[in-house]
């Protein structure tokens, strides 16, 4: 499902606008990389968490050369579902 087809579903189901439901998604978007930027988690009871993790630097090897390479250490985005969505799911 894309950008698009979430819009046109809560569309649907809320009866606005797309035009509304865009900026609404778009602002709910933007909040949760903002925060994710400074580091915060964003929580949503029933759905999940939006956390960042660190990962180490670690070594791995370049698959065309097949030389040894230091990968640095970086920030990545991650979620994490609740236990009723992980239930709805299964």
């Amino acid at each position: 499902m894309n950008k698009a087809k979430v819009i046109e579903m809560m569309a649907e189901a809320t009866r606005l606008p797309k035009s509304t439901c865009k900026e609404c998604l778009e602002a709910f978007t933007s909040i949760v990389s903002t925060a994710l930027k400074q580091k915060k988690q964003v929580s949503l009871t029933g759905f999940g968490t939006f956390l960042t993790m660190e990962r180490k630097e670690r070594i791995g090897i370049n698959p065309v050369t097949r030389k040894k390479m230091t990968i640095p250490a970086k920030t990545v985005p991650k979620f994490k579902p609740s236990k009723v969505l992980k239930d709805m799911v299964s």
